[in-house]
């Protein structure tokens, strides 16, 4: 495709790695942030308008997480809004077994765009870049865990998917579950960073009570700290300790492992 893509969220975790895919194959991006020459802000459905013109593919991240009650009718009115644009393609990054997400994952597969779902398991960069680097740094990751294993994907995998369904025919329609090919617990993934990073970092499984404490000295206003806590509990619940195909049906390769992802942080100083 040569249309001009949109790239929702293009400062977030994915969205930066989707944009700097589609820049370095050359291909014309509008990012779509508060910030941008042209602002899209989920807040202000005025600003969809002129972010969608002129766009037939767009990359969607939801902020602040498609599990928000509010998101459904959110995403509702983004659809419609797509539609009435011209839209053609839509990515939507979505979530592995959250009924909230899966019920606006419906709303694209109920429109008239060409869609395409990514359900990514938990990122391992949340190691390196995300809201477990304190821990790291500090000495002790602690999570509301169930105790089961999850299969770790790395960011880089998730955004290859992202564009290649953005750019390449064939990926519509599809729902790919997008996982790392081993399953690990808290525990030995946290190891495999300590190891990595040359650092003594312990694990220890907390309460979700524990969670959300923990999120209010760190600064969340306390509803916005016990939805999260909440929400992480019940993702690592055990539902999702299973590995899935995604990557493989998408890409016809192997996830990269967690040990390359942890050679790499370190290689790049995430844990200096």
């Amino acid at each position: 495709m040569q249309s001009e893509i949109l790239v929702i969220g293009a400062t977030g975790k994915t969205g930066k790695r989707v944009a700097q895919r589609l820049e370095a194959r050359g291909l014309s991006f509008r990012p779509g942030t508060r910030r941008s020459a042209i602002p899209f802000d989920w807040e202000t459905p005025e600003t969809w308008t002129a972010s969608l013109q002129g766009i037939k593919a767009a990359y969607v991240a939801y902020s602040p997480d498609l599990a928000v009650p509010s998101a459904h009718g959110v995403i509702a009115d983004f659809v419609k809004a797509a539609e009435a644009a011209g839209l053609r393609r839509i990515v939507l990054l979505s979530e592995r077994n959250e009924a909230r997400a899966q019920a606006c994952e419906q709303l694209l597969k109920d429109s008239s765009l060409e869609w395409t779902i990514l359900q990514p398991s938990w990122f391992m960069q949340n190691f390196s870049e995300g809201g477990f680097l304190p821990g790291v740094l500090a000495g002790e990751v602690a999570v509301p865990d169930s105790g089961a294993p999850e299969p770790f994907v790395d960011l880089e995998d998730v955004a290859d998917v992202a564009v290649a369904a953005l750019t390449e025919d064939g990926h519509t329609g599809q729902v790919y579950e997008i996982t790392g090919s081993e399953l690990l617990t808290w525990d030995q993934a946290t190891a495999k960073v300590a190891r990595a990073s040359g650092r003594e970092v312990s694990y220890r499984s907390i309460t979700p009570q524990e969670f959300e404490t923990t999120l209010i000295a760190e600064g969340f206003p306390k509803e916005d700290a016990e939805f999260v806590a909440t929400l992480v509990a019940q993702i690592l619940d055990g539902k999702n300790a299973s590995t899935a195909d995604g990557l493989q049906r998408a890409l016809r390769r192997e996830p990269r492992s967690f040990a390359q992802f942890a050679q790499d942080a370190q290689a790049q100083g995430c844990w200096q």
